[in-house]
Formats: C-alpha cells, sequence, structure tokens
C-alpha cells in the first residue's frame, strides 16, 4: 500500500513527538505530508502529534495559503520530571548537531574493500 510507512519493530531512543517537532524545526513550513513521511509515520499520526503539540503549548501555527507556518516555543521546558530544565531549544540543538555531524561523515564502507 502507497504512502503507509513500513512498521518498525523494537524500542527507540527518541518519541514520535520528538521527531515531528524535529522536522517542523528544520522546515517551519513542512506539510503533514512530508513530516509524515520522514519519520515513517501516517498523516493521521502526524496530526495527532501536532495537535497535543499545540495543546500543551509546544507549538503553534498560522494559516498561509493552503499550508500552515509553524512556530516552536524554544524556551518551553520538556515534560518528564528526568528531564527538568531541558528545553525544547536545547533538545531540538542536540538533535540538530547530530544531524550536521552525520551529514559530513562519509557513508561507511558496506563492501569489505
Amino acid at each position: 500500500m502507497e504512502g503507509v510507512p513500513e512498521p518498525h519493530t523494537g524500542w527507540t531512543f527518541l518519541t514520535n513527538h520528538a521527531r515531528v517537532l524535529a522536522v517542523i524545526a528544520d522546515d517551519r513550513n513542512a506539510r503533514i505530508r512530508d513530516i509524515a513521511a520522514h519519520c515513517r509515520l501516517t498523516e493521521r499520526a502526524v496530526q495527532k502529534i501536532i495537535s497535543d503539540l499545540e495543546r500543551d503549548g509546544y507549538l503553534s501555527h498560522t494559516r498561509e495559503g493552503r499550508g500552515n507556518t509553524y512556530r516552536i516555543e524554544p524556551g518551553k521546558v520538556l515534560r518528564h520530571p528526568a528531564e527538568a530544565g531541558l528545553t525544547v531549544a536545547s533538545l531540538l540543538s542536540l538533535l540538530v548537531q547530530d544531524e550536521a555531524d552525520r551529514s559530513r561523515q562519509p557513508e561507511p564502507d558496506t563492501h569489505g574493500a
């Protein structure tokens, strides 16, 4: 079935909420379809996550033409007590730094040259 992301089994380090937020941080005008494809989620799941993030004040949007422009609240503190004091901005800076590091590194040789 086209458009349905491949399933993932097992646990992961990041929540789907963090993944969606990171994609939006990278492109404030990202379409739900593109966010879903990048995060390997359904569009409906992304809509629900965006709704969660907006309801709790982490994200807002304005309608521009047929699309949305998102605004992230960088000073908002993360929800879990173990992350006390960690802001959205600090989380995103960690994710952005990791992504930048990965894009600069050459692909590993998997063919055993």
